[in-house]
């Protein structure tokens, strides 16, 4: 038998393995179950690694394999406690520079301070655009985040950066559930162009926008609603729930205004209290998330629903990985 057709006889290794097995994937502390599902979708394994904080509470990271001249992607949300979550991606990130890693991506589903993208005041810092420069500085080479709550956030990172959106989940989510005469809804002005790409991907489902304004200080804020909610069911859609103050107030205006069910959905459940109270009063039919933040125990309750994204994150990795495009995931 000649050597062509002996090679013929052989299984094709899968895409992933190829390239001399140079694709690694590593998990900060942050949500370990969600690069566990990353790493299966993968067919691999998480890295061996040792995280560990010293008495002082600083923190220490070491590779315990070989990873030169290897791809590495180190999964970590900066969730809460922020700071602690950021400053072990940045030592993870070292770690791998200082390892020869070939290239190093920061797979951050939950990136920390995006609401400081700007200066809406004197002499306020924009540290959105500080943990692109810390990020960077430190030795990565690209990044791949989720749900930015500002995208312009790209532009911070002179190194390319991969955006990726729940959005596919949960809309298949909400498809599945077969609800019928939806209006998509945003809970406020500023998510106005969320929602409509949301609504679009709903079948070009109509829209309505919740406009909150104080008419001045110490007086309480007026609550109008754009569009038409009477009879329906309404989804409001949003980047994060942090207090969940907004999604609630929203969700009582279209109480008033006669929707029929009311949805609320968001990627990031970051679920700063008083959320959990609120989020489980009786407004809300469902609140569904996805779990690029891990939720405990305490945060559970009766209403809640969280959708895996591990494998939009896992197909995102294995596209920049083979150099196909990860923007045509969303078209």
């Amino acid at each position: 038998m000649s050597r062509s057709a002996t090679l013929a006889l052989q299984p094709a290794l899968p895409p992933i393995l190829s390239d001399n097995n140079r694709l690694r994937i590593f998990s900060g502390s942050a949500n370990v179950p969600l690069a566990e599902e990353v790493s299966r979708y993968l067919g691999l394994d998480l890295g061996p690694m040792i995280r560990k904080s010293f008495a002082d509470s600083e923190l220490y990271v070491q590779i315990q394999e070989s990873i030169r001249g290897c791809d590495v992607y180190l999964i970590q949300p900066c969730s809460r406690p922020a700071n602690d979550r950021f400053m072990e991606l940045l030592i993870m990130i070292d770690a791998c520079r200082r390892a020869s890693a070939r290239q190093i991506t920061a797979v951050i589903p939950y990136y920390c301070y995006a609401r400081a993208d700007r200066k809406t005041a004197g002499r306020e810092s924009i540290a959105a655009k500080l943990v692109a420069n810390l990020i960077t500085e430190a030795g990565a080479h690209r990044i791949l985040a989720m749900d930015l709550h500002s995208a312009q956030i790209q532009g911070y990172f002179d190194i390319p950066f991969d955006h990726v959106y729940g959005t596919p989940v949960l809309i298949d989510y909400l498809c599945r559930k077969n609800l019928g005469d939806l209006v998509v809804v945003s809970p406020d002005v500023g998510g106005v162009a969320r929602a409509r790409a949301f609504a679009k991907k709903l079948d070009d489902a109509p829209l309505a926008i919740v406009d909150k304004r104080r008419q001045a200080h110490n007086v309480a804020e007026v609550m109008n609603l754009i569009g038409d909610v009477k009879g329906k069911t309404a989804v409001l859609v949003d980047d994060m729930i942090d207090t969940a103050g907004t999604i609630v107030e929203a969700a009582r205006v279209l109480r008033r205004e006669g929707a029929r069910q009311i949805y609320a959905c968001a990627t990031h459940a970051v679920f700063s209290e008083p959320a959990i109270a609120r989020l489980s009063s009786g407004e809300l039919e469902e609140v569904i998330v996805t779990n690029t933040i891990p939720i405990p125990e305490s945060n559970q309750f009766e209403q809640l629903r969280v959708l895996s994204v591990a494998n939009l994150i896992g197909e995102a990795i294995w596209r920049i990985h083979e150099d196909n495009s990860v923007s045509s995931m969303f078209r």
